[in-house]
């Protein structure tokens, strides 16, 4: 609907629905550009008639419910607000948002969730009612808790929700098959050739680069394909996809892809000493190098996403190889998983990275929750949780 009509459906239940849909699609004007705040949309409504709406952005600095009532003017008073996450009622950037909305006469909140900010968490809501607004809550809540999904992680956790990406055949390989150069194939195989996915699921990855905010792989990764790993969406985004590369022995090489591009958008995390000739010759380049603790030749892979929570990176999605995938699994980061599935079958590949090997140990089970599986051209998605969001790791 825009927001100049008029809406009058046979009961106000229909009419709350209406309305949260165009909050929490206002909300997700927010992606890329709201974090590390979450994404809020708001709509005022009087008489079915929309006054004002809004939607944050970090930049804008101004929330998303201050925006609609500078829209609606004096019309606020008596209105109601659709809103997609609790008003806050704390002083951060800006003042309270309850208190505006009481000030400006609001009569009704509905809201889709509260927010789990520990600062809020029910006391915006507590604040309206106690100045005699109607609050109801719920409405949407599944929708947007999934879209602020990766801001509740951190907002508990203080790190970001890490989504495991990866593409299979349905004979369970990560990559297809190189055949060996000889005289009779000619060239080897090209990149382009040995994509698993399809179009429609390189797309939506491209999509969930844009909507995080770091992209981690290893180095094998980067030995192997020589990956730009950018946000290639072309849609607007406040600050740049952090292109995170796990390299304990630092082997990156200056001539590959990742370096040649790097603009203050590429960190790599490091056993080697932080003065090496080659760490100054990465940052040189515009690579950040940062060396960290770990056991062996590994990295500890939970103080790279304490790093990364730190620098206020709210999600973070790992693209990677076989043996990283699983290093990162048996180290309990990985909150969330999807898998895009080929209708390919690639044969078994002797020697590949994460191949099963006498040094493999067995390892507990570990169960993806709320599955769901979504098609993507004629391959399909499957993605599930491995931890509720809103729990420390």
């Amino acid at each position: 609907m825009t927001p100049s009509a008029t809406y009058r459906p046979a009961s106000r239940v229909a009419a709350d629905a209406v309305f949260m849909d165009r909050a929490l699609d206002l909300a997700e004007r927010g992606i890329a550009l709201a974090s590390p705040n979450p994404m809020v949309g708001a709509v005022l409504v009087r008489d079915g008639r929309v006054i004002g709406e809004g939607f944050h952005t970090y930049d804008g600095v101004r929330h998303a419910e201050v925006i609609a009532l500078e829209a609606a003017g004096e019309s606020a008073r008596g209105a109601t607000l659709y809103i997609n996450l609790e008003p806050c009622c704390h002083m951060g950037r800006t003042g309270p948002c309850t208190q505006a909305l009481i000030s400006a006469g609001v009569a009704r909140v509905v809201a889709s969730m509260p927010d789990p900010n520990p600062a809020v968490a029910g006391r915006g809501f507590q604040q309206l009612r106690a100045a005699g607004i109607a609050v109801s809550i719920g409405l949407r809540d599944a929708e947007a808790r999934r879209l602020n999904e990766a801001f509740s992680c951190w907002i508990v956790s203080r790190k970001p929700l890490v989504t495991l990406k990866s593409a299979l055949t349905l004979d369970g390989q990560l990559v297809l098959p190189q055949p060996k150069k000889n005289a009779r194939m000619g060239a080897r195989m090209s990149q382009k050739d040995r994509w698993i996915s399809s179009p429609q699921s390189r797309a939506e990855v491209q999509r969930m680069r844009h909507a995080v905010d770091a992209l981690v792989t290893g180095i094998g990764t980067v030995l192997a394909d020589d990956p730009l790993l950018s946000d290639r969406t072309g849609l607007p985004r406040r600050r740049k996809l952090l292109r995170v590369v796990l390299d304990s022995r630092l082997r990156l090489p200056l001539r590959s892809n990742l370096v040649r591009s790097a603009d203050g958008d590429v960190l790599a995390f490091t056993r080697a000493k932080e003065n090496a000739p080659v760490a100054r010759s990465l940052r040189r380049a515009g690579v950040e190098v940062v060396s960290l603790a770990g056991r062996g030749s590994n990295l500890d892979l939970r103080m790279v996403i304490a790093e990364l929570g730190r620098r206020e990176l709210l999600s973070v999605i790992l693209e990677s190889g076989a043996i990283l995938n699983s290093a990162a699994l048996a180290a309990g980061i990985v909150d969330k998983m999807r898998v895009f599935f080929s209708p390919k079958v690639a044969g078994l590949v002797g020697d590949e990275p994460g191949a099963n090997s006498a040094s493999t140990r067995l390892r507990p089970m570990q169960e993806l929750k709320n599955v769901t599986i979504e098609p993507f051209g004629p391959d399909f998605a499957v993605e599930g949780y491995l931890h509720d969001v809103y729990r420390t790791h």
